[in-house]
């Protein structure tokens, strides 16, 4: 065994050929255990789904009536085994966000090494009104329960990462690789946005080696306090 700032990683790991890993036998074997939390999941998603189809309904109204862009806002993530997939999210960005982004990056140093060095921003001028009180509450992130049935993702799991992100894990990647992006998972309650980059990557490693059911159910049970409190939210 070796470790990652006190995080033990199992021995035989192959590095960049994370496909022949066997950790990623979790999926191939479709074990038991996959296939229960793959049907915990669609169950709870598609039950949160009809129960939360009024607030889907009030926030698209809003989000019709603020400008005249999309409702939803897809971005390219990487998921189990390597497979992209667009995460949904509720759309918290002005229309012109990208050329906005681009300007600030190029006028503010500051902006710019926060932004390197997280790939988030504090103060992003990107951001709506209303996209502050969706993102503050994580609201925005409800369209992934339609990712969680389509199979894309799990109600609880690693942080979805863009591909540019990949490299930012190093050796470790294919415990990322192993799993479905979570909605909620050990970064969420971790203290979200105030986390490191290196240990979000240790949470992600530290999920793969004691996942249980038990210890899905109890992420899930400690996400709402923590969204309520809006720590690490920005």
């Amino acid at each position: 065994m070796s470790e990652m700032d006190g995080v033990k990683i199992e021995d035989g790991w192959q590095g960049p050929h994370y496909r022949n890993s066997p950790m990623l036998g979790f999926d191939r074997r479709k074990t038991l255990r996959h296939w229960g939390k793959r049907a915990f999941d669609i169950s709870a998603a598609a039950m949160a789904l009809v129960l939360l189809a009024p607030v889907f309904g009030l926030l698209a109204l809003l989000l019709k009536s603020m400008d005249k862009g999309p409702i939803f806002y897809s971005h390219q993530r990487v998921g189990l085994n390597g497979t992209r997939f667009g995460c949904l999210k509720f759309r918290t960005m002005r229309i012109d966000s990208a050329a906005r982004l681009k300007q600030l990056l190029e006028d503010d140093v500051a902006a710019r090494e926060e932004w390197d060095a997280t790939r988030k921003l504090k103060n992003d001028p990107r951001i709506t009104t209303l996209g502050q009180v969706l993102r503050s509450t994580s609201l925005d992130e409800l369209p992934q329960l339609l990712n969680v049935l389509r199979g894309d993702m799990s109600l609880v799991g690693p942080r979805p990462i863009t591909a540019d992100e990949m490299p930012r894990y190093g050796e470790y990647i294919g415990f990322y690789l192993a799993a479905r992006p979570g909605l909620t998972g050990k970064w969420q309650i971790s203290g979200r946005n105030d986390v490191s980059y290196d240990a979000r990557v240790k949470l992600d490693v530290e999920y793969y080696q004691t996942w249980s059911i038990l210890n899905d159910f109890a992420i899930i049970a400690k996400t709402v306090p923590i969204l309520l409190s809006k720590r690490g939210s920005y």
